[in-house]
């Protein structure tokens, strides 16, 4: 499945507001309005299928300030919405698949690309690790949903 990734403003709300998770999705990913109402250090992005925007997630500048374990050099994947009517088509994937290089052109200076996933969000983990991701082994406890494993996407030797 083809997917395209593009740069979001925060005045680019209403193109990305229809996009909403399974109800039992909601406690790991939240809504496109929450997400944009927690923007400070981060950017959007969007997901597209074609002209269609089909999901959208946040790129963390100030990912380290709370995640000890990175580094000021690397990014924090965040809120990684895929639309329900567009999830199971491997599209998540895809996405996560076109990132090293769609980061390498909007952020030449990264390093690495770190995510914390839920333990009980198995689809979620599927889709990082088919993509590049590498589960540290590490658990993140203090996910709003529980505990988290926290993954690493390497964008720079």
């Amino acid at each position: 499945m083809s997917v395209s990734l593009s740069p979001l403003t925060a005045e680019d709300h209403d193109r990305v507001a229809h996009l909403a998770v399974r109800p039992d999705q909601l406690r790991f990913s939240g809504t496109v309005a929450e997400s944009f109402a927690d923007h400070a250090d981060a950017d959007f992005h969007a997901i597209l299928q074609g002209d269609l925007p089909v999901g959208m997630f946040r790129i963390d500048r100030g990912y380290h300030a709370v995640h000890g374990f990175a580094e000021p050099s690397h990014l924090g994947l965040r809120t990684v919405i895929v639309d329900a009517a567009s999830q199971g088509q491997g599209l998540g994937t895809a996405a996560m698949r076109a990132l090293p290089e769609y980061l390498q052109i909007h952020y030449p200076q990264a390093r690495r690309l770190w995510l914390t996933v839920n333990l009980q969000n198995p689809a979620a983990i599927a889709s990082y690790l088919k993509a590049g991701f590498q589960d540290t082994g590490a658990i993140w406890p203090h996910g709003g949903a529980g505990p988290q494993h926290i993954m690493r996407l390497m964008l720079t030797a």
